[in-house]
């Protein structure tokens, strides 16, 4: 059986207490997501594992704090490469 796509989107507001899920899809649905991200040059960064267990939390939802330092590093990733260009 072949696995589907996940695909999550994060946003961490100035104001918000942490990153927060503002979106999730899997399948053909994630297709699109990422497509759309990245036409809009929207950050993309490839993490089953973590894609994987943020896709079970509801949009909306602040991250688990367990993972903070895992989305801290992506986050932090991106940031760094965005200012490299």
């Amino acid at each position: 059986m072949e696995k589907k796509q996940k695909a999550v989107c994060l946003k961490y507001p100035e104001n918000a207490a942490a990153p927060f899920i503002a979106a999730k899809g899997q399948g053909f649905a994630a297709e699109k997501m990422l497509e759309i991200a990245r036409l809009n040059k929207i950050p993309v960064v490839e993490n089953e594992n973590l894609a994987n267990v943020l896709s079970v939390e509801n949009i909306g939802q602040l991250i688990p704090e367990s993972l903070y330092e895992a989305v801290a590093n992506i986050f932090a990733f991106i940031s760094s490469t965005e200012r490299k260009m």
